[in-house]
């Protein structure tokens, strides 16, 4: 059975049983808690606290998905066997409508009469006194009622006891499927988490028993799976890897032959992470998420650029004689995928790969010379390549691995964490030993008259993005902004350049709520009440428990001009932002376009 079939035999069993099958959420969460989303329960984590919620959002109390996945936790370890970054989980949810008996008999059927697999043994939760959760007694009985000769072991708190995903949310005890793959190796296929408690905290405050927080019996249990689709695969179609299924294979053979494994697989896997990264709004840049971007996009040229290198130096002539085929690779990507995720946009992706591949293939070129210099490479000398050359660290490891054998990450982000703290200092003394008056990340201002420029160009901002959604249409979306005492500089989602017509209704639009004098005022409740708001929010940005959400309102109409979640701060009426003018309009990257604004 190949992927297509396993993922569409999964969907139509449960359906067949009354499950809601829901499409995938984004690689971008609306939890805050969360940089990016790691499993399929994240889209369903608050119907497990509010089970009527799913009746009015699915008609259903028990639904099925297919989740993009991404966990940052496994970078450094892609390369061998069974690690990847970016995967497909598949998962069945209730919020009271079933609970261990069935969950277990469904899991059971799927995979011995639909798939025809054989099940190794199973786990079951062996109890904690630490936390208060006896022995799991009943998933036994259930598995023996099932098959009186399934091979039982029970397991402790670390492996088959889930934790709250984030911050804080619902757990409890855990059932592990192991199957065969081609090399007769048992790997856990599927993990089946019974939530029957809620923890006002982390996995790790759960597990180090020291936070004082107790678990808290949710009143209606519910049924939380996970089972991934590569190692799945793997089983199913008897091989040895997962780079063997036909998730990947097709694409192994784009690769030169006589690259080393390692660096192939890292290839396949991050050229499918970026391929959803790019398709779900991320941009490569050095904050967070956008950070971890083009983290992937960098280490995969720097691998193609040593397999150039070495093709050209065997047979003379110029690097640019090399063959790109990390675009080869992503092309084949979103035609092996486009069929299941219908926002691949292949020119998009294109466009932003090929922008980051020149300008990183430049600095490439300079610190490869730099590091060739070098007789060994330390955390010093790694972190020298970094500041000035702009080779990051796995780039660094992987274009000189000789050199760099006794290098380890943790002592080049010790490195990294001091200049970082030297970097501060400087900046303190810069600004008289006070630092900026405010320092957002988006907003910058130095002094109590910068802030008063930059409070107006951010209420502004929030009236530029409600005008062009109003002008260019509501698929506009914010990429990125930054405001300092000179301009707003606003990213947003749009095709092509702005017709100057077009230009002149976002400006007349954002002067017109400026001459209407409108309320500026805020509301402050928790990020989940904020969401059925329908206030726009900023999808890569990471929201705290509580929210405030900032609106403009015609005090004479009632009319709401613009409603955003926000920190502020903000003036308490558009009048006081003054004219606003677009001082220019551009690309700043594949499908994303660039504002700069300015208040007079």
């Amino acid at each position: 059975m190949d992927s297509t079939k396993i993922r569409q035999s999964f969907l139509d069993f449960f359906r067949a049983r009354g499950h809601a099958v829901v499409p995938s959420s984004s690689l971008i969460p609306d939890d805050p808690s969360v940089l990016l989303t790691t499993a399929g329960m994240q889209q369903f984590k608050k119907y497990y606290t509010d089970p009527a919620m799913a009746d009015r959002d699915f008609n259903s109390r028990n639904t099925c998905s297919i989740q993009k996945s991404f966990r940052t936790s496994d970078i450094d370890e892609v390369g061998d066997e069974r690690h990847l970054t970016f995967f497909e989980m598949m998962g069945n949810f209730s919020f009271g409508g079933y609970f261990k008996e069935d969950a277990i008999r469904y899991a059971h059927e799927y995979l011995t009469r639909v798939l025809g697999l054989t099940i190794s043994y199973v786990t079951v939760f062996e109890g904690a006194d630490a936390i208060g959760v006896p022995k799991d007694e009943e998933s036994k009985k259930i598995w023996r009622s099932i098959d009186p000769n399934i091979s039982i072991r029970e397991e402790g708190i670390d492996d088959v006891f889930w934790g709250p995903t984030g911050t804080s949310g619902p757990c409890g005890p855990t059932t592990e499927i192991y199957c065969q793959n081609g090399a007769g190796q048992d790997i856990e296929v599927w993990n089946i988490v019974f939530n029957q408690y809620f923890f006002p905290g982390s996995r790790e405050e759960l597990l180090s028993g020291t936070s004082g927080k107790n678990l808290q019996p949710l009143e209606t249990p519910g049924v939380d799976t996970g089972m991934g689709l590569e190692r799945l695969a793997m089983c199913v179609q008897k091989t040895k890897t997962i780079f063997e299924t036909d998730l990947f294979a097709p694409l192994f053979g784009m690769l030169p032959t006589e690259m080393k494994t390692g660096k192939k697989r890292i290839c396949l896997d991050h050229i499918r992470a970026i391929t959803f990264l790019i398709s779900d709004g991320l941009r490569p840049s050095n904050k967070e998420r956008d950070y971890i971007l083009r983290k992937l996009i960098r280490r995969v040229i720097a691998i193609q650029y040593l397999e150039v290198r070495k093709k050209v130096e065997m047979r003379g002539g110029p690097l640019s004689d090399g063959v790109n085929f990390l675009q080869r690779l992503l092309e084949k990507t979103v035609a092996l995928y486009g069929a299941n995720y219908t926002n691949l946009d292949l020119a998009i992706i294109k466009g932003i790969f090929r922008e980051e591949d020149a300008k990183f293939t430049r600095i490439l070129a300079k610190g490869i010379t730099k590091l060739q210099c070098l007789e060994q490479i330390d955390a010093k000398a790694a972190f020298g390549l970094y500041q000035s050359g702009g080779l990051p660290f796995e780039a660094i490891k992987d274009l000189a691995p000789e050199k760099t054998k006794h290098l380890k990450r943790e002592d080049f982000d010790l490195e990294l964490k001091k200049h970082q703290e030297i970097s501060r200092a400087g900046q303190e003394r810069k600004f008289g030993g006070h630092g900026l008056l405010l320092d957002t990340g988006e907003l910058k201002a130095a002094d109590e008259r910068e802030l008063k420029i930059v409070t107006r160009l951010h209420t502004a901002t929030h009236l530029l993005q409600a005008s062009l959604r109003k002008v260019l249409g509501p698929n506009v979306r914010q990429q990125g902004s930054d405001i300092t005492s000179e301009r707003t500089r606003f990213d947003f989602t749009f095709g092509r350049k702005m017709t100057p017509d077009e230009i002149r209704a976002v400006e007349d639009y954002v002067n017109d709520a400026i001459r209407r004098d409108c309320v500026v005022e805020y509301e402050e409740m928790p990020y989940e009440e904020a969401v059925k708001t329908d206030a726009l929010r900023f999808f890569r940005e990471k929201y705290p428990a509580q929210v405030k959400v900032y609106s403009a309102r015609d005090h004479k109409t009632g009319e709401i001009l613009t409603k955003e979640f926000c920190g502020g701060p903000h003036v308490t009426h558009t009048g006081e932002i003054g004219r606003f003018r677009i001082a220019k309009e551009e690309s700043s990257a594949a499908g994303i376009r660039r504002i700069r604004g300015v208040v007079e």
